[in-house]
Parts: C-alpha cells; structure tokens; sequence
C-alpha cells in the first residue's frame, strides 16, 4: 500500500496531467481510474468493480431533475417564450436612467430561475441586449457586467442544475440545497442593482438616458398578466412545491416542463422545431454531464481505497487552521481551478476530497455547499481565463477585448465575496427556508 501523499500525487497529478495536454475531461478521468484501478485495486477485480460503480453512478435517483430542468429551460429558450419575458419587463421599467442594464438584471434573475444555466443566460441575454447596449451608447461595463452578474445567479436560484448534480455527488439533500439559494440569490440581485445604480450616479455617459413613450396604468397591468404573470407563477409552482414538501425536485422538474409546455401552446409558440432542440439541446448535455459523473465515481472511490482522502483529512484537521481557514483555502483552490475547467469538472475534482473535509470540520452541509456553488460562480468569471468570460466575449460587439470583458466582472465578482462573507456572519439566510420543508 502506497503513503497517501504518494497516492493523491498519482490520482490528482495524473488528472492534471491528461487535461494539461488537452485530453477531453471524461477521458481524462477514465484514463486515470483505469492506472489507479491497477495500482491500488488489484486489476481485473478492480475493473469489473469500476464498471460496477459506473452503472450505480448513472442510476441514482437524485439525478433525475438534471435532464428535467435541462428541458424546461430549453423549451423556455427556444419556444420564444424568453423574448416574450424581456419585451414585458422592457415595457414595465419605463422612464429610468441605465434602464437597459437593469432590464438586463431583472431579465437575467427571471430566467436564472427558468433556465437554471449561466452558459444559456448569458450567451441570450449577450446577444439580445449587447447590441442594443452599444447602440444606446452604454459603456462596456454597463452592458456587459449586468449580463455576466445575472448569468451567475442561474447557479443559486432554483431549479439549479448545478445544485442538482452538486447535492448529487456531495450527498446533500437535493430540495434543501435548491431553496437554501432562494434568498441568498435575491439578496445577490439586488447588490447587483445597487451596484449598477452606484455606477450610473457616478459616471452618468456610462449608461445615457433616453426617453421611452410612458404607458397607461391598464397597458402596463394587461402585459404584466399576459407576458410575466404566467412565468412567474410556474417560478412559484417549481419552488413552491418543493418548499411544501408536495413534490420532490424530480416531480417538480417534471411540472415545471408540463407548466412550460402548456404557456407556450396557449401563445402558440409550441412548435415541433421547438421541442425537437430543447429536448436535443437536454439530451446533449445530460449525456455529457452523465459520462464525468461515471468516470469521476471510480475516481473518488479510489481516492477513499488508497487512503489519500482519508490521510488528506487527517493532515488538514492536524493542523492549527480553523474551519474557516479551511474554507478560505477551498474557495482559493476553486478560483484557480476556475480559470482552465468548467463548474462540473471542478466539481467532480474537488469533492471527494472537500466533502469529507467538511463533514470532518462539522460545517452544515447545505450552507457549505451554497457557499461552494458561490465559490464555483465565482470563479466561472475568474480573469484571466474563467469560462464565461470567453462566452461573453463571443456575443460581445466586434473590437471588444477580453481584458474589457474581465473588467467588467470584477464589480461583480465582488458583489459574490460580499454576499459569501454575508453567509459567514448570517448562515441562517441559507439554512432558515429549508428548516421550514
């Protein structure tokens, strides 16, 4: 048996390794577990206990709501019934100064909590509002910086697929974890507001006023019931039914589809074109998110068989670092991972190594994990190279550069860290809606 440093070496390293010359992440994985199935689990026996695990891992029930939220917010997307959502609030915001960038906002946390995707949103929110944004004259961070803050809040307000395949791996309760992002993400949205408030009061050009024809009181009720009301009652069916205890997220996943479906067909927008890309568009993404999930239980149970997650534990909890010490050092690790791995694949690396950690430290566990899934947001954003940087700055006008759109962000990066410290000082935020299911 192998000293555990030696372990995690191999198993860590070698992951690093396959993904520093550019092997596919699943491979990455697969590739590694079949070296350490060798190494540490006597070969053949070891293979047909990895092909074992593969099968449980996909099966799980706890993964049901992935492919379900992943098609509500498809069908969301493509049906029309998104533009729909933002023509209705644009019209409702009437005469303010930077009004587009808080369109931008309001838009982004309603279909945060349609589409449970910070891809989706801000690649749509990019490529509806940016070129508005630059025609008004609004200044790169005005435009820019709103949609890369609401594409964020897609990670903590429910239905969260995040959440979902994150309670999944770390064995967190899955409905605890969705509504503990409730409040938390409203609290977010509205730094993001006074943020962009402070910035318009302070640079006036940045976001420039233009006037808007002013609707009558009876317009304004007539398009806030036919274009929002309905999505906002389907937001309240999803987490309500979740929150009360009447459906699990599975069920509710599959009612906010069934929800979904029938708003669309009452505006004839349900078309098969529609259907036919939301459920490829799911199915696409499932599958992918399926094979890491696969590849990455062998993974931490090799990590538990060599003893590495284990020794790592004892090493941590031996030292003179405190609970939040280590939590500092676990959001530091995730930033840096952030800038060269998508959410998921960070996820399937860290975990099993930070979930017995925290269990170790006595953290709560679904206010640990908000925290994480913060940290993950985060460092989705992190300059030079977080993800959704790139994706931002594929929708952006021509002659926008990277370093334009990180800067951007970091106000908004910020607003994270200030709402992360806020869970420190007030954990109940987090935990005080699922003490209620």
């Amino acid at each position: 048996m192998y000293d555990w440093t030696i372990s995690i070496a191999i198993l860590i390293g070698g992951l690093l390794l396959s993904m520093g010359i550019g092997l596919p992440v699943a491979l990455g994985f697969f590739a590694v577990n079949i070296a350490g199935v060798f190494l540490f689990m006597g070969g053949s026996r070891g293979i047909d206990q990895m092909l074992a695990n593969a099968t449980t891992a996909a099966s799980t029930y706890s993964l049901a709501p992935v492919p379900l939220f992943l098609v509500m917010g498809s069908l969301f997307f493509h049906s029309g019934l998104a533009r729909r959502v933002l023509d209705g609030i644009d019209a409702l915001l009437g005469r303010l100064p930077a009004r587009l960038s808080y369109l931008t906002l309001t838009s982004g946390t309603a279909f945060a909590a349609l589409s449970g995707s910070s891809l989706a949103n801000t690649g749509m929110l990019g490529s509806l509002m940016v070129p508005e944004m630059t025609k008004r004259g609004y200044k790169k961070h005005m435009s820019l910086g709103p949609i890369l803050g609401s594409g964020g809040l897609a990670v903590i307000i429910p239905p969260s697929t995040l959440a979902v395949l994150f309670g999944s791996l770390a064995r967190i309760d899955i409905g605890a974890l969705l509504i503990a992002g409730l409040l938390p993400g409203v609290v977010l949205a509205m730094l993001y507001a006074g943020l962009i408030y402070g910035q318009a009061k302070v640079d006036p050009d940045a976001a420039p006023y233009f006037d808007v024809t002013p609707l009558p009181i009876s317009k304004r009720v007539w398009i806030f019931t036919r274009d929002i009301l309905p999505m906002v009652l389907i937001i309240i069916a999803v987490i309500g039914s979740i929150l009360t205890g009447v459906a699990t997220p599975t069920e509710s996943g599959a009612m906010g589809i069934v929800a979904v479906a029938l708003l669309a067909l009452a505006f004839r927008a349900l078309d098969m074109d529609a259907v036919i890309k939301a459920i490829s568009e799911a199915t696409r993404v499932t599958g992918m998110t399926f094979l890491l999930i696969t590849a990455s239980s062998t993974f931490a149970q090799l990590l538990a068989f060599s003893g590495a997650s284990s020794g790592l534990v004892r090493w941590a909890t031996g030292m003179d670092f405190g609970g939040m010490q280590m939590l500092l050092i676990m959001g530091l690790i995730l930033l840096v991972l952030g800038m060269f791995m998508d959410q998921v694949s960070m996820m399937l690396v860290t975990l099993p190594v930070f979930v017995p950690l925290a269990n170790t430290l006595g953290f709560d566990m679904v206010w640990w994990g908000l925290i994480m899934l913060l940290l993950l947001e985060a460092s989705f954003t992190t300059p030079p190279f977080g993800l959704l940087l790139f994706v931002m700055h594929g929708v952006s006008p021509p002659g926008t550069t990277l370093p334009e759109v990180a800067k951007a962000a970091l106000p908004y990066i910020a607003c994270s860290f200030i709402l992360i410290a806020i869970l420190l000082v007030f954990p109940g935020l987090a935990t005080w809606l699922p003490s209620l299911m």
